[in-house]
């Protein structure tokens, strides 16, 4: 995390409310966890209703490995030529985060640029399928960036030889993941990007002991033993459910985006299986990353994102071409949708893809 010294407040933060109870919400969701998706949401994206000649289609495909229907906001250029194939991008939200949040958002934008984007709900998220509901399952979120490029692939709006990913916070260690294993993709793209596996297993600025893991998952191993006996689901929460002007900065910004109008969406709960906890501290996403190359690799963070040393190893691992862009003065929430600084990181992506994709 560069220099930052973690406070201790914000260590107890991080350290305990990813692996804590949130109250009664395993038995209010125990019912839900097998339950598929409400009703599908109407495309669109939060707190930005002007689509500027762009047009969004909802579509749905299949994931075949995980046997999951993925949703997902189809959005094409303003005049878009239906005789033409466009460059094209596949963006993956934050987790916990659905389609029509920052992901969303960024295919608006990168729309307007002229290309056709995809935002999609991961598996077992938002209006996509999998059962059980709201649980992390690290390999089936990879597979559902190569499940988008299949559809893109055979889109007929869509060049299949001009396609790239962009992941957004714990999208972005799944889309450099999924580039790792998927040729298709031609170019790789992140914003404050978040390593969930390194998340789990060590915390936020690697704050969490060896020991404090080992006895999560006996933890963890006990919840399996009672669910698998029928006993309720137990969920935990990504963030509290409001925070003081003494909680750490990432936790009110987190809070600022997820909780208010400015984000939220109510299929965005903050709430997750407690088991998910294992597979994904099971997940390294940079174990291949130097095979990305001769594919290039770009990842943006804020000068200011605690999150920002997650990009930084990650890209000392990677081999050439490759870029690291610091947006300056900017959190790791800023990168989402404040106009100063998304405008610097969405000129720099527009760069990218366009040398990389072709014109």
């Amino acid at each position: 995390m560069r220099d930052e010294v973690l406070q201790p407040q914000r260590r107890t933060f991080l350290n305990t409310s990813l692996a804590v109870v949130a109250g009664g919400a395993g038995m209010a969701l125990a019912g839900a966890a097998q339950a598929q998706a409400s009703a599908p949401t109407r495309p669109m994206v939060v707190g930005h209703p002007q689509r500027n000649g762009v047009a969004v289609e909802r579509v749905t495909f299949p994931n075949t490995s995980a046997q999951t229907v993925i949703a997902a906001n189809l959005f094409k250029p303003a005049r878009f030529d239906a005789s033409k194939q466009y460059r094209a991008i596949v963006i993956g939200h934050p987790f916990g985060g659905v389609k029509e949040q920052t992901a969303g958002l960024h295919a608006q934008k990168l729309a307007e640029l002229g290309y056709v984007t995809l935002a999609f709900d991961a598996s077992h998220y938002g209006d996509s399928s999998g059962l059980p509901r709201y649980t992390e399952v690290p390999g089936t979120r990879v597979g559902d960036y190569s499940a988008c490029v299949d559809f893109l692939a055979n889109h007929a709006g869509v060049d299949p030889a001009r396609i790239g990913v962009l992941g957004i916070c714990g999208g972005g260690g799944y889309a450099v993941s999924a580039a790792q294993i998927d040729h298709r993709i031609k170019a790789v793209a992140t914003v404050s990007m978040y390593d969930m596996g390194r998340a789990r297993r060590q915390g936020l600025g690697d704050t969490l002991t060896y020991e404090q893991r080992m006895r999560t998952l006996d933890e963890i191993g006990e919840q399996r033993t009672r669910e698998a006996r029928g006993e309720a689901r137990r969920d935990i929460r990504a963030l509290p459910e409001s925070a003081g002007p003494d909680a750490p900065e990432i936790v009110r910004e987190f809070l600022d985006y997820y909780a208010t109008p400015r984000g939220s969406h109510p299929h965005s709960t903050s709430l997750y299986a407690l088991t998910s906890l294992a597979p994904m501290m099971n997940f390294f996403p940079f174990a291949q990353i130097e095979t990305i190359a001769p594919r290039p690799l770009l990842m943006i963070v804020g000068e200011r994102a605690p999150s920002a040393y997650f990009s930084e190893d990650a890209y000392g691992k990677a081999a050439q071409p490759k870029e690291l862009f610091v947006v300056p003065g900017a959190s790791h929430v800023d990168l989402y949708d404040r106009p100063p600084y998304i405008a610097q990181s969405l000129a720099r992506l527009d760069a990218f893809f366009r040398q990389h994709l072709g014109a």
